[in-house]
């Protein structure tokens, strides 16, 4: 059985992607953009896993949520390093 509270973190998740997608060229703005909308997605990612994993594979499902989590971190703490240093100057 499904939780209701991962249904509902899903659909708020694709309500926030779908503000991105529509202020996307403002967005894009935001330095190595890029990375920090992909990080978002697989996040995303995750959260469907989380709902499916109710349904069916739940063991593979469960494994292929936690790596969405690890990836979609590993991917926000590149952003925030490039993003920090371009602030202080330094170009990579």
């Amino acid at each position: 059985m499904f939780r209701e509270d991962e249904v509902v973190m899903l659909i708020m998740g694709i309500i926030v992607l779908l503000f991105i997608l529509l202020n996307r060229n403002y967005l894009k703005r935001i330095q190595s953009w890029n990375i920090l909308f992909i990080s978002y997605l697989v996040l995303l990612t995750g959260w469907v896993f989380t709902v499916f994993e109710s349904f069916f594979l739940e063991k593979y499902l469960n494994v292929m949520e936690h790596l969405a989590y690890a990836v979609s971190a590993c991917m926000f703490a590149v952003w925030c390093w490039i993003f920090a240093n371009r602030i202080h100057g330094e170009e990579l």
